[in-house]
């Protein structure tokens, strides 16, 4: 066991809703409900989780950092899973007023979701707890937490700086 996957994703907000992506025909995850946009992180991009996440919603929802405010890495979790360590890098923002709603995507099918409504969609393991967390806990802070994933869940923390 030494093999990576590093992965980051961002979920869009706008007020109390969430724009997720119905993912079909993934490598990794498919049939399921993901963050607005994300993927795999290039080489030149391991030690920039935030490059990555920037790169991804370019090419996936064609948007920039100019279309997007309060852009934040909140969750960073680990799993094991198919041979391999899974990291994931968790990123939230909020659309600016400027972009319009109805958003298509080269990787599925968009749909906005109350906040209350998302955890109860069919999602990848890890995230559907992210996003639980996030709903119900984090989107009331600032901080970065760290999370466990186990076949029940995962344990999250708050990722402090020493």
């Amino acid at each position: 066991m030494g093999k990576l996957r590093n992965m980051t994703a961002i979920y869009l907000f706008r007020g109390d809703k969430v724009l997720l992506l119905f993912k079909e025909g993934g490598r990794v995850v498919s049939n399921v409900w993901t963050g607005s946009a994300g993927g795999h992180f290039e080489e030149h991009e391991l030690n920039d989780a935030r490059a990555c996440v920037l790169r991804e919603l370019g090419e996936e929802l064609n948007l920039g950092e100019n279309d997007i405010e309060n852009l934040a890495m909140r969750y960073v979790t680990l799993r094991k899973a198919n041979g391999e360590i899974r990291q994931n890098y968790y990123f939230f923002a909020n659309l600016k007023d400027h972009v319009e709603d109805n958003l298509s995507s080269n990787e599925g099918t968009l749909n906005w979701f109350s906040v209350d409504e998302a955890g109860e969609l069919e999602m990848p393991h890890t995230a559907k707890y992210v996003v639980e967390h996030y709903c119900a806990e984090g989107r009331y802070t600032d901080k970065l937490y760290a999370g466990v994933t186990h076949e029940k869940g995962v344990e999250f923390m708050e990722l402090r700086e020493f």
